[in-house]
């Protein structure tokens, strides 16, 4: 069971702090931060924590530290899931999760907390189900409350708490029935100086947006499920289904929420190319980069950007491109080289000269080339809709799927 939970901000001072099952002092954050001081960046501070009475589970996301104190035993998974859950409720609720946000929201951020876990253990998380119970705050909601001093909470339980499908609430009815399916893939992978891939995997996501009437009972099949690996459902999918069959079987929310989650470990084809040429001697220190398509079935390369972290031993650089914009940091040493879309009649080049600082030793080795790009209507795992077929329900409705890949970290070695 959960017992607690902080909010920390970059500075270490507590924002929120909320308790479902009795009280733990917050001088528990001390441990935790003394942690981050010691990490070399706030990026790389353990997800576990443990000191001499707790466990310390954290999860960090825009300079915001969300910080759970655990005692008895307990799946780690579990909390972190739930501080992920946590995030995306204020995301709904509130577009941007920061600290000005949760500030200018303090009484929502409470009350949501208040209705997402009871006695130390999850309860209500579904974004359709909360919004029923607490309104959105906005403008007309708080004049309302301040005027007549209500709560913007419901009096009444939604609609299919009660039932066997919590998640969907009861009497939905929509004059265009449509449902959207979007698959992101991003690719994690570490390229040597060869081309070849030394490591890769593709994670990806089914985000579902939702708008048919009634209690729709859906079944989705894709063209080759047995690739997925690590996947998790959303609740609403009938797990032992998809285990004998591999087909994704669920009554699914009303509005946008995430289907499912996947990793896929084979059959990674490289939609773009990086090619980066060092020469670090006495005569001259030149570098080139060569960036282009490689397997996009046809489809346009964009938000192509490629980042260099030079030595800090560079005095200077001279560096051109063909196609793009180059923008390079004199104090952090960054070169970020913007490309965009990438033409189809020729690839891409950025080429020149650097120049370190007297007195200082050549790095050893070149610097990891890193790679950011997307591209749209294109699974890079294969991966594709083959069937969504409606039961419970006469209308026919509007089916749209759409392919996003693009890139995780997506890293070139030189040598």
């Amino acid at each position: 069971m959960i017992q607690s939970l902080f909010i920390l901000n970059i500075r270490g001072d507590v924002i929120i702090e909320k308790h479902w099952r009795g009280f733990i002092n917050r001088s528990i954050c001390d441990y935790f931060w003394e942690e981050v001081n010691k990490a070399p960046s706030p990026e790389e501070v353990l997800p576990i924590i443990i000191t001499p009475k707790f466990y310390l589970v954290n999860v960090q996301k825009n300079a915001l530290f969300f910080l759970c104190p655990v005692q008895a035993e307990i799946a780690p998974l579990l909390v972190i899931d739930f501080i992920n859950r946590v995030l995306d409720i204020f995301s709904e609720y509130f577009s941007a999760v920061n600290e000005d946000s949760l500030k200018d929201n303090f009484v929502t951020v409470y009350q949501l907390l208040d209705e997402m876990m009871d006695n130390g253990f999850p309860f209500t998380t579904e974004p359709n189900v909360l919004k029923e119970m607490i309104a959105p705050p906005d403008f007309v909601n708080r004049l309302m409350n301040t005027v007549t001093g209500q709560s913007n909470v419901n009096d009444f339980l939604p609609d299919g708490t009660l039932s066997s499908t919590h998640w969907r609430k009861a009497g939905v009815k929509y004059t265009t029935n449509e449902i959207y399916f979007d698959i992101v893939e991003e690719i994690d992978c570490i390229i040597d100086a060869n081309g070849l891939m030394v490591s890769g995997e593709i994670s990806g996501t089914v985000t579902c947006n939702c708008r048919l009437s009634g209690m729709p009972d859906l079944t989705l099949i894709f063209n080759n499920p047995r690739i997925f690996d690590d996947c998790s459902f959303h609740p609403c999918v009938r797990y032992l289904r998809y285990e004998h069959d591999k087909v994704i079987s669920f009554v699914p929310p009303d509005g946008i929420f995430q289907l499912m989650k996947y990793r896929v470990n084979q059959q990674i084809q490289l939609p773009v190319y990086c090619k980066p040429q060092f020469s670090f001697s006495e005569g001259g220190n030149r570098i080139s980069v060569m960036v282009g398509p490689k397997n996009t079935g046809g489809k346009q390369v964009e938000a192509v950007a490629v980042t260099i972290p030079f030595s800090k031993s560079v005095a200077s650089t001279n560096l051109t491109a063909t196609v793009g914009s180059i923008h390079y940091d004199e104090i952090t040493k960054i070169c970020k080289w913007g490309i965009g879309k990438i033409p189809k009649d020729k690839s891409p080049i950025l080429s020149g000269t650097i120049i370190f600082a007297p007195g200082t030793l050549h790095p050893e080795a070149p610097p990891t080339v890193l790679v950011d790009f997307k591209i749209q209507m294109y699974a890079a795992s294969g991966i594709r809709v083959e069937t969504l077929a409606l039961h419970n329900e006469k209308y026919k409705p509007f089916k749209g799927v759409r392919s996003i890949t693009k890139a995780g970290k997506f890293q070139i070695r030189a040598a």
